[in-house]
């Protein structure tokens, strides 16, 4: 047998399936791999043809599969383009089959509602999580005063004295997709230049009622194992600290202060992002 008849016996052997999508068509293609999975059919070929967006473009597809025949799989969303590919592969005598009208009708009659069909939403929502996700990455980086010379490029800057719960706001803030750094002020050490240097309307300064704070720090010391005695939670030394930040936040008109005093992560984050959503 010589190489041309083993390439034309290879092509019969070969199955293409091939993914029509108004977007990506990665939908399409997780579902056939899924199902391929069910079957021994080693010689079979995907193909995608992604981002079909006019009629044109639609007829250009079909005839590049009449070229090397197979099976269309699609997830066309605008009913014209459905029209149209029907049409072609009527035309061309091949074969097709629509994965997403069947599950939209059936889901359309359960809901009472009707399908947006618009292309590629599921992407939006995993670009959204890519948001997060990049959000959370980088506020982890920026943690209690990490890579200040990257201020610039965060949302949002928190900053206050110890234990005024920074880190566990800033991981909640980030899980909504602000990208978020936090910086503890000490009295007597000056705060980073960057501070200042960025968008002053992007700082939020934390505040806490004094004895509040000496409990919260006392019971951080407890679990650690360390004695709850010293200036940490001493109350002139505390009260001190916290009159020093507020001197601060004062001098910084911009910064938005919100007082931690009995107040829920998430309901200092509800104050934070309306800030910054009406902005």
């Amino acid at each position: 047998m010589d190489k041309l008849q083993e390439r034309l016996l290879l092509m019969k052997r070969t199955k293409n399936i091939y993914i029509f999508s108004n977007s990506t068509g990665e939908t399409a293609e997780r579902v056939i791999r899924a199902t391929l999975a069910q079957f021994d059919a080693p010689d079979t070929k995907i193909y995608r043809k992604s981002y079909l967006k006019t009629l044109d473009d639609i007829r250009i597809a079909v005839e590049e599969v009449a070229k090397r025949p197979g099976l269309i799989v699609f997830t066309l969303m605008h009913q014209a383009h459905i029209a149209e590919l029907n049409a072609e592969v009527e035309r061309r005598g091949l074969e097709s089959f629509d994965v997403i009208t069947p599950i939209l009708d059936k889901m359309q009659e359960f809901l009472g509602l009707p399908a947006k069909r618009r292309p590629g939403v599921i992407y939006k929502v995993d670009e959204e999580y890519i948001r997060r996700l990049d959000a959370v990455n980088f506020t982890v980086k920026h943690d209690d005063g990490q890579n200040t010379q990257n201020l610039d490029q965060a949302d949002i800057v928190l900053v206050g004295v110890s234990r005024t719960s920074k880190t566990p706001l800033s991981m909640y803030l980030a899980g909504k997709g602000y990208k978020v750094a936090n910086i503890p002020l000490v009295e007597g050490l000056p705060a980073p230049e960057q501070l200042f240097k960025i968008d002053q309307e992007r700082v939020i300064g934390l505040t806490i009622d004094v004895q509040q704070l000496i409990n919260i720090r006392a019971s951080r010391m407890r679990n650690m194992r360390q004695s709850t005695i010293g200036r940490y939670t001493e109350y002139e030394s505390v009260e001190s600290e916290l009159v020093y930040a507020k001197r601060l936040y004062r001098q910084n008109q911009k910064w938005m202060v919100v007082d931690m005093t009995n107040k829920a992560i998430e309901e200092a984050a509800a104050e934070i992002m309306k800030k910054f959503q009406q902005k």
